[in-house]
């Protein structure tokens, strides 16, 4: 898929909600999970060889239930299955339910708050049990649990008398209207009831270092910090597997990631991908199929608003001024990214493409800086009130694109007056409590804000979000305004999809003025795999390149 034909796929997600705004939802719907691509090549009949993926970061959480970054969404996509899926188009597809509920099919009130599903009749688990009603059931309610270390609680804490009908059908009423909903099931997939209810304490269970799924992939074996193996389901319901054996290699230098593409000790670059200085090479390699993808992540630095140096506005704005985004851009990512000053996708119909324009301008940030009373010391650090404006950032060990980036973001902090030290880490370390629970000063990632196709930022923008502060979801910049949060609520009760543009357009506005982060660019990835791989479609509504393994096959 080129740019301009991911781009287009853009309008057909905009003509879908146009659709869905004048009631045509229920045509949206396909049958299927995903309808078997028109390849030239025809999938063997039984599961044969493997295919070896290489990813940057380890998987290391595997209850898909639980907290856990983007590199893990590979292996969960693989072996679990959600009651429905988002496809390259952005349509909600049914996975383990027959059929997506909407108010036209009557799966749906019309005041949006009593929900029907109706389930496949022919799923069943790693193990042979069957797949009912019941474990739908469990899966959510165990999302809630108060000693649950659950991923994401937003929406599913508004389910309320959650009945099963039968083995096939389930129902529950919603505290209030959450027209993204739909969206979070897409991500949100089903455990297995007849193990975990057995287990004291469900964040310990072994469940969790040796999953049993209904997926495409059974767990095979894992040898930490190397790789980690599936193996093919014979029984799934669903479209393939194809291959034999699904393997997550881990690479953690992202050069020597790139150097196994092009010596072939990988079929398939993952998280987080070819780099872009190695882009033009890539393309011209024998043999290998090179593409460029616009995703839904922005890279930036993040601040973590909680620390004394950032409670001042008048720094963030200085900070965002003092760095040089096209020199990253076209310097060090050799004009592969994109430029943005949102978290939205640029392709989304929810993009603001009115924000206010990004300027590199030292002498405006000194300028800022010195009216808010930020006074160099005798070192050259600027002082407020006995605070020094000085800082760590940090990132994933072994990124070379952002290590550059880093010392040269370093250098230009420290003609304003700020100091800013580098202090990267394991993935492992990075991604954990010190992510999660915004033990950083300043982080460099690169974070996808949407939740498949849906503009709902409420994990991300919200107070209650703040889980340093006790509160539930990705908040980790512990970024709070009472007007975003309001507006927040009011898209997420909001169903008409101009209705909710406005809303959007209007958080963006106060995100980009108020700098919880410091956008340095729309990613645009560097895709890439041997040739002769055939069922290999780039995905932008999810954070993998591994969600639909299960239709990978060698020609």
């Amino acid at each position: 898929m080129t740019k301009n034909e991911f781009l287009k796929s853009g309008y057909s997600r905009r003509a879908a909600l146009r659709l869905f705004a004048a009631g045509g939802a229920a045509g949206l719907f396909a049958p299927h999970l995903l309808g078997r691509p028109a390849f030239a090549q025809t999938p063997p009949a039984a599961p044969t060889g493997r295919i070896i993926v290489g990813i940057s970061q380890e998987p290391t959480v595997f209850n898909p239930l639980m907290a856990h970054i983007e590199v893990d969404d590979g292996v969960h996509f693989s072996m679990f299955d959600a009651l429905f899926r988002i496809d390259p188009q952005g349509v909600i597809v049914p996975n383990l339910a027959a059929e997506v509920p909407t108010q036209a099919n009557g799966g749906i009130s019309e005041d949006g708050l009593n929900w029907r599903i109706r389930l496949r009749d022919d799923v069943r688990w790693h193990d042979g049990e069957a797949f009912t009603a019941e474990d739908v059931k469990f899966t959510l309610e165990l999302i809630t649990k108060p000693d649950f270390r659950a991923w994401r609680t937003t929406g599913h804490a508004l389910l309320h008398d959650i009945t099963v009908v039968s083995p096939t059908e389930i129902t529950w009423r919603m505290e209030r209207a959450f027209a993204p909903y739909l969206s979070f099931l897409t991500e949100t997939f089903i455990v297995p009831r007849h193990i975990l209810e057995k287990e004291a304490d469900p964040n310990t269970a072994a469940f969790n270092q040796a999953p049993v799924g209904t997926g495409a992939f059974k767990w095979g074996k894992r040898i930490a910090g190397d790789h980690l193996e599936l193996v093919a389901n014979p029984d799934y319901f669903g479209e393939g597997p194809y291959i034999e054996q699904l393997i997550f290699k881990y690479i953690p230098d992202m050069t020597v990631l790139y150097t196994q593409f092009r010596s072939g000790d990988i079929d398939l670059v993952g998280q987080a991908y070819i780099t872009p200085d190695n882009y033009e090479e890539a393309r011209n390699l024998p043999g290998r199929v090179v593409t460029l993808v616009p995703k839904g992540s922005v890279e930036s630095i993040y601040l973590n608003l909680e620390r004394p140096q950032f409670k001042d506005r008048a720094v963030r704005e200085a900070l965002y001024l003092a760095i040089d985004r096209h020199a990253i851009i076209d310097g060090l990512n050799y004009g592969v990214p994109g430029m943005t000053e949102t978290f939205m996708p640029l392709q989304s119909y929810y993009h603001n493409p009115d924000l206010p324009k990004h300027e590199f301008n030292l002498d405006r940030a000194r300028q800022l800086l010195d009216e808010a009373g930020w006074v160099p010391g005798a070192d050259g650090i600027r002082v407020k009130d006995g605070v020094r404006l000085s800082f760590k950032n940090s990132t994933t060990s072994g990124a070379h694109l952002r290590e550059q980036a880093q010392q040269f973001i370093q250098q230009t902090f420290a003609e304003i007056g700020v100091e800013m030290t580098i202090e990267n880490l394991p993935s492992a370390v990075m991604w954990g409590d010190f992510w999660s629970q915004s033990q950083f000063d300043t982080a460099m990632v690169g974070i996808t804000y949407l939740i498949g196709a849906d503009p709902d930022v409420t994990n991300r923008f919200h107070t209650k979000a703040i889980v340093a502060k006790g509160g539930s979801g990705s908040n980790n910049a512990q970024y709070s305004d009472a007007e975003v949060d309001a507006l927040l609520e009011e898209g997420s009760r909001t169903f008409d999809p101009e209705a909710r543009r406005k809303i959007y357009f209007r958080v963006q506005e106060l995100i980009r003025r108020d700098l919880p982060f410091l956008p340095l660019f729309a990613n645009t990835l560097v895709y890439g795999h041997k040739e002769g791989i055939e069922g290999y479609v780039p995905n932008g509504n999810t954070r993998t390149e591994s969600w639909h393994a299960a239709g990978w096959f060698r020609a």
